[in-house]
């Protein structure tokens, strides 16, 4: 079960402040209320909180010294100021030192859930950003590899345990779950890192021509055979041989691998002797190569040398915590040659991406990022710059034709909704110039910056001046 959000109620009028804090504890939320700044200040020191709703006017220790303190050892916790209407012009002048928003004394019930809402999930989208750029950086040492779900964990764990031996590793997954890049992972990570990795794609290639490219040939072996070729087994010595779609291998050299294995030595194709080589295989499949045993399509002997260790990769369905995470990998690689600046998704773009079922995994997504990064016009992500596809899995759930039974308020939109969407369209058609927005709007581009950040949009850094 998710934890209640913590918020710091300080105002030195005793009665505002149990009034505000009582309010705040009926909607669920852990409040712990102080009568100064300086407690406070301590308080945030010591554990962080997710909102602090401070009065302006206080004694020693005013809301704007506890607006500075708190931007310098907890930046990003959203800071709502409390003020009377006389002093107004305060809580503005404090916005622009970085306050998130301001409530009007006296304030309705409605108004306080309403801007503590907003600056929570304001709080949870920067915060989630910030993980999820950390996690990234964590993991360049894992190249491509991206995930933090359990069953990603779990495959981590044996590829770094398998990496240092010479096992042969069969490695199980629907197309798409990246089954090569684990490979690379267990060669680079093993002794044979600074020898040959060589892959070979077993479907791609008729069994004549593949058993010429994995054993090699002498001149004069067959028609066409104008010199000698070394085969891939002799490439890859001293290093690593990928066998992938090893299920579409052909019964001939089903036989021919399973001997290699067993005596370590290849023999060209035409040729009276073989070669001593050391090679350690990793074979993949999207196949059950169990049923195919048992169908009598793979050989139960050749089966059993493969499958020394096994790992079984999870689909992206799977794994869907990963979608966010994977979504921003892919987006910090494909935004490196864009001719304009994508800095992320907006909400309902990502939702949209966790909600759709991935029968093409990894690989799909990756693709409908390159995609969307070319199409888009602006600094996030729309769910129009998305395949139709995944838009039209999203729209079944989310827009359902109105029922005429419905409430008239229900197909309303409230005037925060509004904004945001009328902001998120300016944006959209300047191609993010914050300048031309500004303009448009008829605001200037501090209130530009303010108004973005209130609806969880990330503008980029902040101007100076102006």
């Amino acid at each position: 079960m998710q934890s209640a959000a913590k918020i710091l109620v300080i105002d030195d009028d005793a009665v505002a402040r149990d009034l505000l804090a009582e309010a705040l504890k009926k909607e669920g939320y852990e409040v712990e209320a102080f009568a100064g700044g300086a407690e406070a200040i301590e308080r945030g020191r010591k554990a962080p909180v997710d909102l602090v709703l401070t009065d302006i006017r206080m004694g020693a220790v005013d809301g704007l010294t506890v607006l500075r303190e708190f931007k310098k050892f907890s930046p990003d916790t959203p800071i709502v100021l409390l003020t009377a209407f006389g002093s107004l012009e305060g809580a503005i002048e404090a916005m622009k030192q970085g306050a998130y928003d301001y409530l009007a004394k006296p304030f309705k019930k409605e108004e306080i859930k309403l801007v503590v809402q907003r600056s929570l999930e304001h709080c949870r989208l920067v915060r989630e950003n910030a993980r999820y750029r950390a996690e990234l950086r964590d993991r360049e040492e894992w190249s491509q590899m991206v995930g933090s779900s359990p069953a990603m964990l779990e495959v981590y764990k044996l590829v770094a345990r398998v990496s240092e031996g010479r096992s042969t590793v069969l490695l199980e997954g629907e197309s798409g779950t990246g089954k090569e890049l684990i490979a690379k992972a267990i060669h680079t990570n093993s002794p044979r890192r600074d020898k040959p990795f060589v892959p070979v794609n077993c479907a791609a290639l008729p069994d004549a021509l593949l058993e010429s490219e994995m054993f090699g040939h002498e001149k004069g072996a067959f028609t066409g055979a104008t010199a000698a070729k070394t085969g891939l087994f002799e490439t890859a010595n001293g290093g690593t041989l990928f066998l992938d779609e090893i299920g579409d291998l052909g019964a001939a050299l089903q036989v021919k691998l399973l001997r290699v294995m067993q005596d370590q030595e290849v023999r060209r194709v035409g040729g009276t002797s073989s070669v001593k080589v050391d090679v350690r295989i990793i074979a993949a499949t999207n196949r059950d190569l169990a049923s195919l045993v048992r169908e009598g399509k793979f050989r139960d002997d050749l089966y059993y040398r493969l499958n020394v260790v096994r790992i079984v990769l999870p689909s992206l369905a799977e794994r869907r915590e990963d979608i966010p995470l994977l979504a921003y990998h892919f987006l910090r690689k494909y935004t490196g040659g864009a001719s304009h600046p994508v800095k992320g998704f907006l909400p309902e773009t990502m939702a949209l991406l966790q909600r759709y079922r991935w029968p093409g995994n990894v690989r799909e997504l990756e693709n409908a990022i390159e995609r969307a990064v070319s199409l888009s016009h602006g600094p996030f992500v729309m769910p129009d710059d998305l395949p139709e596809a995944i838009r039209h899995a999203g729209s079944v759930q989310e827009e359902k034709p109105a029922s005429k039974d419905a409430r008239p308020e229900e197909a309303l939109l409230t005037l925060d909704e509004v904004e945001k969407r009328h902001l998120i369209r300016v944006l959209k058609e300047t191609k993010g110039n914050k300048v031309r927005a500004a303009k448009i709007l008829g605001i200037d581009r501090r209130t530009l910056y303010r108004m973005a950040e209130r609806f969880g949009i990330d503008l980029g850094e902040e101007p100076e001046n102006g």
